[in-house]
């Protein structure tokens, strides 16, 4: 510990984080040109949410504080992850519902 109470990560840790924040920026690059369907979305969205969980844990050093911080984070990342369902829920049944046949201004081009 610091003289300041905080908690001060060795720096070989936060190499490795950035190592392995690199690899997984190369990886999200990397997976962007190859085509796997409807599997892009899902694995994009799980590198990204790999890679913040490492800067919150390591770099914002959720792994060093007392659990009700650990819990209200964990409450927050539910409600996101709802938050995140619904928006690609309407996402992904926009092929089979149809756009609608206005645009987004409200007006409506007569035929």
């Amino acid at each position: 510990m610091s003289s300041t109470g905080h908690v001060i990560g060795n720096r070989f840790t936060y190499f490795l984080v950035f190592i392995a924040l690199m690899v997984g920026t190369a990886v999200t690059v990397a997976v962007t040109y190859v085509h796997l369907g409807w599997l892009n979305l899902p694995l994009a969205l799980a590198i990204a949410v790999t890679k913040a969980m490492l800067v919150i844990m390591f770099f914002m050093h959720l792994k060093d504080h007392p659990k009700l911080i650990k819990v209200t984070f964990g409450a927050a990342f539910f409600f996101f992850m709802i938050l995140i369902a619904h928006t690609l829920s309407d996402y992904l049944s926009r092929d089979q519902m149809g756009m609608p046949n206005f645009p987004a201004s409200g007006l409506v081009a007569k035929p």
